[in-house]
């Protein structure tokens, strides 16, 4: 997949999107009107983490803007769990909709996460998440994601993430 880093996409997405490709990101194409602050395409403050399949992982590319940092210069931890949160939670609703053969990824959430911080993430940079299935059962998943900033791994995250059932408030709701 072709990266386009630091031009902007259309007027219509907020600064803090980088194109990747002029395809569709998997929250774009399966869930335009999801709201989540992390990951909603139509969610006008939101983050807008775009996900996109490369091979084994998925990727994606976003710049902080001064509102993200928690002093001049550093991205506030938060804002590093909820990019890693959504990035996990869509490469494992890819994982189970590639392994069960569907033609859209089914309902997930996150169970459980933890973020490990190596090192202070710069603002000004355009940040590289990457993000794989390390355990497939078959209504769950296991990731593994690092956020990367010029080659150098600032944050990892471990999550297990879980597709979700009608009844389920969060059920087709992103």
């Amino acid at each position: 997949m072709a990266s386009n880093h630091g031009v902007r996409s259309s007027n219509l997405l907020p600064p803090t999107i980088f194109v990747m490709s002029k395809e569709l990101s998997l929250q774009e194409k399966y869930s335009p009107q999801g709201t989540c602050f992390g990951c909603g395409p139509a969610n006008p403050k939101g983050l807008h983490v775009r996900s996109f399949p490369e091979g084994e992982k998925v990727v994606a590319e976003w710049k902080a803007e001064t509102m993200h940092e928690a002093f001049p210069g550093i991205v506030n931890g938060g804002i590093i769990g909820a990019l890693l949160d959504c990035h996990s939670n869509w490469t494992a609703a890819y994982t189970l909709m590639k392994t069960q053969g569907l033609s859209a990824p089914p309902c997930t959430v996150t169970a459980e996460f933890s973020v490990k911080l190596h090192r202070p993430t710069p603002s000004q940079q355009v940040m590289r998440l990457e993000a794989r299935a390390i355990e497939v059962k078959e209504d769950s998943v296991i990731t593994h994601a690092e956020l990367i900033v010029n080659g150098k791994v600032c944050a990892s995250c471990r999550g297990t993430f879980v597709a979700v059932k009608p009844g389920h408030p969060a059920y087709h709701r992103w």
